[in-house]
């Protein structure tokens, strides 16, 4: 795909339909889970499956999309995504069966997402890279704001909704997924491996740019975050005896308010800068991730959910399109890789980490180990701040 002003909408309806399923997904293998008779200290172990197999993945399947093209990749992504659906509609007996179904469907999301940001990085300029990263992302917050929505419908009232019909909506959902990426228009075919272009050091390269590293550590930080309010809000909601319906409605709101910072991400960059712009979003989530577990009306929880969204949404498209920049061509696969396996990295050890707090504190005690963190990254931005704006 050359550089082209259009909009993939396609391309953006995978990234929906994804990202739908995958939130879908997780908090039905949380449910699913808890009603197995696992504790909620053990939940931290489905992140980590979701991560580990990612982790190894994330680097060979960069230089498999550079090689065999960005469209081949999703193919086999979203077929695997299909046959884990299956997995979970058929039951799991027993814990460590969620665990391995999780743990699939982590690898198989992974090929689907990475050949779509390599698609998206190679088909346009760099001066547009942050718009687009923008729309992509936001596509993936629509995906994320639908999963939750059916369960807040198929939950009704009850704190531990039945997980067969939300397995059977992410299959119907899996099948249309599978279906929207084989028509993607575009992409490349692929390329013999070659030497890097000239003046481009590879992926050490890469890592010695001014501010990837720092973006590459803030990014594995929003998204475990990311990743663990859909684990442990519903968590949360079964202490403080939410329904799961109510809890869905948080999650899509979360999500929807991610949507709104990510239409807006280039308007707010070109006031702030993109380092600024990631310090704020952080400290504005760390804010709302210490609020969280504070009992309140649930209007104002509402707000504060809403809240965490907004800063939540803005560090994925910034570091997405800053590695974009950064990469030559060719190996742009690759730059999206490393970017997700530091993702997946910190899927792989903060949520153990963060479980063994959950074991004495519960899930809130998760949320302000989130807001610590988020924190603490700030710190790690400033210099990167002060370069570069």
């Amino acid at each position: 795909m050359s550089p082209t002003p259009g909009v993939p909408w396609r391309l953006l309806a995978a990234s929906a339909l994804a990202q739908a399923v995958v939130f879908l997904l997780r908090p039905a293998a949380s449910y699913e889970a808890l009603a197995l008779g696992a504790p909620v200290s053990s939940l931290g172990v489905l992140s980590a499956a979701f991560a580990v197999a990612p982790l190894v993945l994330a680097l060979p399947l960069g230089r498999a999309v550079d090689r065999f093209g960005e469209k081949r990749t999703m193919i086999v992504g979203t077929s695997g995504i299909v046959v884990t659906t299956v997995l979970f509609l058929v039951g799991p007996d027993r814990f460590s069966t969620v665990v391995w179904s999780t743990a699939l469907l982590g690898a198989a999301h992974l090929g689907c997402i990475v050949g779509q940001q390599a698609m998206m990085a190679n088909g346009y300029a760099s001066a547009r890279l942050d718009a687009m990263f923008g729309y992509y992302t936001f596509a993936a917050s629509l995906g994320q704001a639908l999963g939750p929505l059916v369960i807040a419908v198929l939950g009704g009232g009850s704190a531990t909704p039945p997980t067969r019909p939300i397995f059977l909506v992410s299959l119907a959902l899996t099948v249309l997924l599978l279906a929207v990426t084989l028509a993607v228009p575009g992409g490349r075919a692929g390329r013999e491996p070659g030497p890097a272009p000239r003046g481009a050091g590879g992926i050490g390269g890469l890592l010695r740019t001014p501010g990837v590293p720092q973006a590459l550590a803030t990014s594995a930080m929003v998204l475990a975050a990311v990743e663990l309010t859909v684990v442990y809000l519903p968590a949360l909601g079964a202490e403080r005896g939410l329904s799961a319906s109510a809890v869905g409605v948080l999650l899509t709101v979360r999500a929807l308010a991610s949507m709104a910072s990510r239409l807006l991400l280039s308007q707010l960059i070109d006031l702030m800068g993109r380092n600024r712009l990631l310090v704020v979003s952080l400290l504005v989530s760390a804010a709302a991730f210490m609020a969280t577990p504070v009992p309140m009306p649930a209007l104002v929880l509402t707000a504060v959910v809403a809240a965490l969204g907004l800063g939540l949404g803005v560090g994925q498209p910034v570091t997405m399109a800053w590695l974009g920049r950064a990469a030559p061509e060719g190996q742009r696969g690759q730059a999206m890789s490393v970017r997700l396996g530091a993702n997946r990295l910190g899927q792989f050890l903060i949520p153990p980490l963060l479980g063994t707090v959950a074991a004495g504190l519960g899930a809130g005690g998760v949320l302000w180990a989130l807001a610590a963190g988020l924190g603490a990254t700030t710190l790690l931005l400033r210099p990167a701040s002060r370069r570069r704006g």
